[in-house]
């Protein structure tokens, strides 16, 4: 090998070390400011525990508020679908676009006694009809047939039999299906706190699991006030599946925190957050390609009960819980 080919080889390793070095330096650059990023929210969470504490409890008091508001405005803490108050629901099918604003406030009119909803059907983005719900008695024929003419002259379609369906639901059966599902809430809620109290055998630490499960419940009931959502059995579902996400989460907090022996109750805490947000995060992905691609109005219902939930589970658990958690501990000097 000559002299210049010998230079070159050498020339061409020692600009690959400098290349690699240059990136060395680089990554390590860049682990120190996601170290010293990580670190400075550490720092704040550290220091400022307290105020995030009192902010969550604040939220709270908002939700129960909104929730006093809605009960003192309707004499309910929610707005009740169909299969929960009783009436009827008209579903028809169209390939063109219904104005639901327009027919909305026109039956709205014809029918001011009565409490009326309408929802659209959609397909892959497109209108493919909508449903009318209005608490209708079942067996009133002639209420029925003035409805269904409204929406036919208001529509200008002559909606023949076959080209609309009508269900409905009795206001006694209803009202037995809504108690029959918030008794199931209330004891499933019951049965979480005697649990939750036999695993940790400590009072303050158990409140804060069930605390926390209680907060999420009712900020998510209140967001669904502000929004204007109707519930249905279907929805209260949802709540019930609400609790077991917001103590899977509390749980995982409270063990870590509480029965590991190493490291401080900060890094025990972050520990638990790495998996737990992680939980929520990857629940949370989920259920919002189910609510973009489902065209059921229930599973809609669903998710979005479920997506405001884990939003505020994530408050709850990593603030609230962890808050009280710290404060107890730092009581006990542990």
């Amino acid at each position: 090998m000559s002299k210049k080919s010998r230079f070159k080889k050498w020339l061409r390793q020692q600009n690959e070390e400098e290349f690699k070095e240059e990136k060395k330096e680089i990554k390590k650059e860049e682990t120190i400011h996601e170290v010293k990023h990580r670190n400075l929210l550490m720092n704040i969470y550290d220091k400022h525990y307290k105020k995030l504490l009192i902010v969550s409890f604040a939220l709270l008091l908002f939700a129960i508020i909104v929730i006093g508001i809605k009960y003192a405005q309707t004499g309910e803490f929610f707005k009740k679908s169909v299969d929960i108050q009783g009436g009827i629901s008209i579903t028809l099918s169209s390939d063109s676009y219904i104005d639901i604003s327009k027919l909305q406030n026109t039956l709205s009119s014809d029918f001011n006694q009565n409490d009326i909803n309408i929802r659209t059907l959609s397909a892959a983005g497109k209108q493919t009809g909508i449903i009318v719900d209005i608490d209708i008695d079942l067996n009133d024929k002639e209420n029925t047939e003035k409805l269904i003419n409204a929406i036919r002259k208001e529509l200008n379609l002559e909606l023949k039999q076959g080209e609309y369906t009508i269900a409905g639901i009795g206001s006694s059966l209803g009202k037995s299906f809504f108690k029959g599902a918030l008794l199931a809430l209330l004891v499933a809620f019951i049965a979480m706190s005697i649990i939750v109290f036999l695993s940790f055998r400590v009072p303050v630490p158990s409140l804060a699991v069930v605390l926390a499960a209680f907060s999420d419940i009712i900020t998510t009931l209140a967001v669904v006030d502000l929004i204007g959502m109707r519930i249905s059995t279907a929805g209260i579902a949802a709540f019930l599946m609400l609790i077991g996400y917001s103590v899977d989460t509390d749980i995982l907090l409270s063990t870590r925190v509480l029965k590991r022996k190493e490291g401080s109750v900060l890094d025990k805490t972050i520990d638990a957050a790495k998996t737990g947000l992680m939980m929520s995060l990857t629940a949370i992905a989920a259920v919002l390609i189910a609510l973009i691609f489902t065209q059921s109005s229930v599973l809609k219902e669903i998710m979005i009960i479920i997506i405001i939930g884990l939003l505020a589970d994530i408050i709850y658990t990593w603030i609230q819980n962890a808050g009280i958690l710290r404060w107890y501990l730092q009581r006990k000097n542990v």
